[in-house]
């Protein structure tokens, strides 16, 4: 994700922090300071949204490690100030799994809060209109946080756990794109209906709430166009989108004979081959222009290059090579021969929504005769 840094690694597991996690730490210092509260209680607060974090990130690693069990990687988690995002390299396609993954998060922030009420014997009222901002009764702010991020996840509004674990209890009765697309429209629904209410009650307005809303509404709408897609590439192979008329480096070119190709044709990132044909990285357009501008036309292009180190093979499930695609830092995943070894053609986001165009366009064609 853009604007954001590691700060560790976990079994494989890149944790990042985005840019404006510190810039809701500077406000709550901010807001502490300004209202006259004092050092000590700017210093509590910012530990105790230190400490929130820190319990979203243990949620994150629950579906993390449920996913594991799996064979399912996540590369990264990034921790962003309206919560945490695991990256999974692809969702379990079984809902009976889908449902442990979805489940294993909330169930983490319940350990939690039990874990408070029989170590330290805290009891509390939960409610949504809790104070968190009052100073002491750190570890009952804690716990009733928690509780409150159960029941606010487990809301059937997708993309959050209670949405995939809609999707998974649907996809038991429908196929996996309709359950996909009903979960997806009833959270669209509940974010709109969210963001109406506020805007109407003045007094019920809040801005994170509102941008909570915003981001459920976008990605609801984004994961049932991703399973779209995966569902119109079920039974094509990567041989089948894969572009096979493209340029190439050779190892020892530079940055001049990119801009070469550049120009010379509508292909924007160009394979660096060896004398063999096996693939050594990805000149990308974006690294060409930057590289050009610091460091001249001369410049090696394998000093550039992007590594590739994820590739496919032309026999191989689309939508499998799709996810890895998805996954992958470069723009165009190479396709290998298994046999020879040799680069026989990239598979990008562009040739693969060519391909599912055209193939409408047939099943058209086809149905109006």
């Amino acid at each position: 994700m853009k604007w954001s840094f590691r700060i560790f690694t976990i079994a494989g597991t890149e944790v990042r922090v985005h840019v404006t996690f510190f810039l809701l730490l500077l406000f709550i210092a901010g807001h502490g300071l300004m209202s006259g509260q004092g050092m000590a209680v700017a210093l509590e607060s910012m530990l105790f949204i230190g400490v929130l974090f820190t319990c979203v990130l243990l949620h994150e690693f629950g579906h993390v490690l449920a996913a594991r069990g799996y064979g399912i990687r996540t590369p990264d988690i990034t921790l962003l100030p309206i919560g945490g995002v695991a990256r999974l390299e692809r969702m379990p396609r079984k809902p009976s799994q889908e449902l442990v993954v979805a489940i294993c998060g909330p169930l983490v922030n319940v350990a939690i809060a039990a874990a408070i009420y029989l170590i330290f014997g805290i009891s509390a009222v939960i409610d949504p209109a809790y104070d968190f901002g009052k100073t002491g009764n750190f570890f009952e702010k804690l716990m009733v946080w928690n509780v409150i991020m159960v029941v606010f996840n487990m809301i059937p509004a997708f993309p959050m756990d209670g949405g995939r674990v809609l999707r998974a209890l649907l996809a038991m009765f429908l196929d996996y794109g309709k359950a996909t697309r009903w979960a997806a429209a009833l959270g669209q629904g509940i974010a709109m209906l969210l963001a109406i209410s506020m805007l109407l009650n003045k007094v019920a307005f809040h801005p994170l709430l509102l941008l909570i809303a915003f981001f459920i509404f976008m990605a609801a709408g984004q994961e049932a166009a991703s399973v779209t897609q995966q569902e119109a590439t079920r039974d094509l192979r990567v041989k089948d989108a894969m572009l096979t008329d493209f340029r190439s480096l050779p190892p020892h070119a530079t940055l001049r004979d990119g801009v070469t190709l550049l120009l010379a044709g509508a292909q924007q990132d160009f394979p660096v081959l060896d004398t063999h044909g096996g693939m050594q990285g990805m000149l990308t357009r974006h690294d060409l222009i930057s590289a050009l501008a610091e460091n001249g036309p001369a410049h090696p292009v394998i000093d550039v290059m992007r590594r590739c180190p994820d590739a496919t093979q032309p026999a191989i499930d689309l939508t499998q090579a799709l996810d890895a695609l998805g996954a992958s830092d470069c723009p165009a995943l190479p396709v290998i021969d298994p046999l020879s070894g040799e680069l026989v053609g990239l598979l990008t986001a562009e040739n693969i929504g060519e391909t599912l165009m055209v193939r409408a366009a047939l099943m058209k064609m086809r149905a109006a005769a």
